[in-house]
C-alpha cells in the first residue's frame, strides 16, 4: 500500500470509510479524557472527517494531518470554512481559526510540527494501515508527541482472513505490544460493528 492507493481512492470517491456524521464513540468517550478546553489535539490521517469540526466546537485547538489534497479541499468547501493556505516544512497547511490541517506525508511530521499537542484522536489512521506499516506509525507517533499526551483510539478487530482491508484488523495484543511501553492503555468500550458494508465484503 502506497500514497497512490489513497490518492486513487479519493479521486474515485471510494471513501466508504468516511462517516457522514460525528463518530458516536468520539461523542461518548472524549469528555471522559478530561482534557482542558483549549488543548491542542492531533488527528492523524483525518480525511474530511466531521470529527474535526466537533472537536473545535468543544473548544479544542485541532491539528489534522491528511495525505490527500482532495480530501482537505473538500473538507473546507463542504464545511464552508474560510481558509488560509501556506507551505511549510514540506506540508501544504490549511488554517481556519483554531483548526489546521497539514496536507502531506504523516511520516514527515516532526516533534516541532506537533509541538503543544497534548491530545490525540485516532479513529481511522491505525486501521487504515497494513501490518507492515502500523509499527512504523505507532513508533513515529510516540516519537513526535510529548510524554503525557492523552488520546482516544478507535480500532476494529476481526479475523483478517475474512476480509481484505482497509480497514484492517488491529487486536488488543497488537495495541499493547506497539503502544504499551509508552502509553497507559485502558479499554473503554467493545461493541459489534458489523454494518451492511462489512457484511457485503464477507465479514461474519
Amino acid at each position: 500500500m502506497d500514497e497512490a492507493f489513497w490518492h486513487r481512492r479519493w479521486a474515485q470517491n471510494e471513501i466508504g470509510f468516511h462517516l457522514r456524521e460525528v463518530n458516536p464513540l468520539l461523542r461518548r468517550h472524549w469528555p471522559g479524557l478530561q482534557l482542558a478546553v483549549g488543548t491542542k489535539v492531533l488527528v492523524p490521517l483525518c480525511g474530511k472527517s466531521l470529527d474535526l469540526v466537533w472537536l473545535v466546537e468543544q473548544g479544542f485547538e485541532v491539528l489534522g494531518v491528511e495525505l490527500s489534497e482532495k480530501a482537505v479541499e473538500d473538507f473546507f468547501v463542504e464545511q464552508n470554512l474560510p481558509v488560509q493556505v501556506e507551505h511549510r516544512s514540506g506540508f501544504k497547511i490549511y488554517r481556519s481559526g483554531v483548526l489546521e490541517v497539514h496536507c502531506g506525508d504523516f511520516f514527515a511530521l516532526t516533534a516541532e510540527d506537533v509541538a503543544g499537542c497534548e491530545g490525540l484522536y485516532d479513529r481511522a489512521a491505525l486501521i487504515a494501515l497494513p501490518a507492515s506499516m502500523r509499527q512504523r506509525y505507532t513508533e513515529h507517533l510516540s516519537s513526535i508527541l510529548a510524554s503525557g499526551c492523552t488520546g482516544l483510539l478507535v480500532v476494529l478487530d476481526y479475523e483478517q482472513a475474512q476480509m481484505e482491508g482497509p480497514p484492517f484488523a488491529v487486536s488488543d495484543a497488537e495495541i499493547q505490544a506497539s503502544l504499551g511501553d509508552g502509553w497507559d492503555i485502558s479499554l473503554l468500550e467493545r461493541a459489534s460493528a458489523l454494518d451492511d458494508k462489512f457484511l457485503q465484503r464477507g465479514l461474519r
